[in-house]
């Protein structure tokens, strides 16, 4: 590996940083050893930092870039509306146009409300499963991301002191100081063992507003649900009426409808968030309409007020219109064809170079893990010392050969890439997993 030296740019930059900002970030997913990278520009599926050096990006802001950095009809699209306003205290026709083109990808898709963020639309969709149920507990699979939210956090990270038995999981913080009511007001559940899920599920069955579940949820294995899991959960959720809801705010890109078409079921409420904002800030709720409408300020007896200065502001709703129009199933099918692609090579270069590792993932995203076989679930794909150790040299290995990717070893693809790009990041995972071995 090599090392930047103590009076690059990016070095002193860190140094900066460091005097305000706590470790010297606003979000850790950018750190790196000794200091991050600092990024200058982007075109394509290209990015280029302020030392000059340019790599292939598959981390795409993690999952946000649909089509890649600076794509032209987007940025034509937002320099016009930039000229118009940024933000208003006034509705936009524009937001109106993106919520029928959303609501059209999907039968599914009734009404729709705009935020901020990933994180935003979870919070939006939990308030108002609870808002329409009148019930306050929530139900998540074990490891699963869901933002910041101090309930969609709960057991995020556990480990195997602190998860519990398998049969009946912890809620375990995330967060030093998180109210212990918080963790009482969230049941945990096993990804893909409906036989203990619903078991669990069933001690609760009275008392929650809503199983939140990702259908392939990233830090559990980037591995899509099983069917018979996914049937189960709508299944029980029906019976007891409780929400499902699903957190498509990375999955959506995976299928024209969300990655929710696959599986042939309907949830009542849908995050979104990421590809749908076309590089910029954005989330949304959509479903059900009777769900939705308790967040109808018009309504007779308003269950959840909600409201937010940037939310659906014209910029965002503008990219994202523009990215969603360009996303269409031809290019779905594409970008996913290219995925596939480099997953057959993966697998391939595991295979001939015998080094331990697998690869999971659906649509147009894919994890390699340092394992034999790909984990069913979070307990699963939990990374031992050893296993960590290597994924850092394989990441390592793959920046300092011009790929970035999210630092689970996760790729992400966007538009502008062709077979040329997908062959170099194989060639550059073969070259790492020889490394790996030559290593022992």
């Amino acid at each position: 590996m090599s090392v930047p030296t103590k009076i690059s740019r990016s070095a002193a930059l860190y140094e900066r940083a460091q005097q305000v900002l706590p470790g010297g970030v606003s979000r850790n997913t950018v750190l790196r050893d000794p200091h991050p990278s600092y990024a200058d520009y982007g075109v394509g599926c290209r990015l280029t930092d302020i030392e000059g050096v340019t790599r292939l990006d598959f981390s795409n802001n993690m999952a946000s870039l649909i089509h890649g950095h600076a794509d032209p009809d987007i940025v034509r699209a937002v320099t016009e509306q930039l000229c118009k306003g940024s933000a208003f205290t006034m509705a936009t026709e524009v937001e109106v146009h993106y919520a029928e083109l959303l609501c059209r990808r999907n039968p599914g898709f009734e009404k729709i409300r705009f935020v901020n963020s990933g994180t935003e639309a979870i919070m939006v969709a939990l308030k108002a499963s609870r808002a329409f149920t009148g019930r306050a507990k929530i139900a998540k699979v074990e490891g699963a991301y869901h933002g910041g939210y101090d309930y969609a956090e709960v057991s995020q990270a556990p480990n195997p002191e602190t998860w519990g038995e398998v049969d009946r999981p912890k809620s375990v913080p995330l967060a030093h100081g998180t109210p212990k009511t918080a963790l009482d007001d969230v049941v945990i559940i096993p990804f893909n063992d409906p036989e203990r899920a619903l078991a669990i599920l069933d001690q609760h069955a009275g008392d929650l507003a809503c199983v939140l579940l990702d259908l392939m949820p990233h830090r559990v294995g980037l591995r899509p649900a099983d069917a018979e899991f996914v049937t189960a959960i709508r299944d029980w959720t029906t019976k007891h009426g409780t929400l499902l809801v699903l957190d498509e705010v990375i999955t959506f890109r995976t299928e024209h409808g969300g990655l929710q078409m696959r599986y042939g079921i309907t949830p009542d409420l849908t995050a979104l968030g990421k590809m749908i904002g076309g590089g910029f800030p954005v989330g949304a709720v959509v479903g059900r309409g009777d769900v939705m409408e308790v967040l109808n300020p018009r309504s007779a007896k308003l269950l959840f007020p909600h409201s937010g200065t940037f939310s659906a502001n014209p910029i965002s709703m503008t990219a994202g219109l523009i990215a969603v129009e360009k996303f269409d199933e031809s290019a779905v099918a594409r970008l996913n064809g290219l995925a596939k692609r480099a997953m057959a090579g993966i697998e391939e270069a595991i295979e001939q170079t015998g080094v331990s590792a697998c690869v999971t993932g659906g649509g147009a995203m894919f994890r390699v893990h340092m394992k034999d076989q790909a984990p069913r679930n979070f307990r699963e794909a939990y990374l031992s010392p050893d296993e960590s150790r290597r994924l850092g040299v394989l990441l390592d290995h793959l920046f300092d050969e011009g790929m970035t990717l999210i630092n689970t070893c996760t790729a992400t693809l966007s538009t502008p890439m062709t077979e040329t790009e997908i062959d170099a990041l194989v060639s550059a995972y073969r070259r790492g997993f020889e490394k790996l071995v030559s290593l022992g």
